[in-house]
């Protein structure tokens, strides 16, 4: 089966591709779960967090949406002593502040699942991206929804980050279209 080539690299980026990237979610708690993934990727390589995912599972309570927005600064003092995760101080602390942020956007709209889908009227959106094509790093979704989340009091969210968001959690597929990926989420 082809498949997109930043895939080949590592059994467990094989994996991550073949069963993960890109296939919609619309359970909450996965969704920030991802952002904060996500945020804490920035200026590290995926292959890093994929590493320390299960790390950063149990140390961030399955990303329990209410736990983590209750984090005060005594679990701050124990995330930073974990070397299983990203010990950043700033990115430890977007994730209570986004998880405040969800709480509120749950309130407001039912579901954070329903507001960020909502985006896109509940669809994926096909980037139709050849291999060997590069990846483009923002849209002009990703720079919208960044805005919006910035003005609802996320932090540690720029348009780069949302992009890669957006392409792990199916809300835009990326997958190159000669990927096996990419045609069985086009079919959806």
């Amino acid at each position: 089966m082809d498949k997109c080539e930043w895939a080949k690299t590592s059994a467990n980026m094989e994996h991550y591709h073949d069963e993960i990237w890109g296939v919609p979610i619309y359970e909450d708690r996965l969704l920030f779960r991802k952002l904060i993934l996500d945020i804490n990727q920035a200026g590290l390589s995926w292959q890093t967090i994929l590493n320390k995912t299960s790390a950063f599972d149990q140390a961030f309570d399955q990303f329990e949406i209410e736990t983590v927005a209750n984090y005060k600064e005594e679990k701050i003092q124990e995330l930073l002593q974990n070397k299983g995760i990203i010990r950043n101080r700033r990115k430890i602390e977007a994730a209570i502040h986004n998880a405040q942020a969800v709480k509120k956007i749950q309130a407001e709209f039912g579901s954070f699942s329903d507001y960020l889908w909502q985006f896109t009227d509940h669809r994926t959106i096909h980037t139709h991206r050849h291999k060997n094509e590069a990846m483009i790093p923002t849209s002009e979704l990703s720079d919208r929804i960044s805005k919006e989340l910035k003005k609802r009091g996320f932090k540690f969210i720029g348009s780069t980050i949302i992009y890669a968001f957006l392409q792990a959690v199916g809300i835009i597929n990326d997958h190159e279209i000669e990927c096996f990926r990419y045609k069985e989420l086009a079919k959806k």
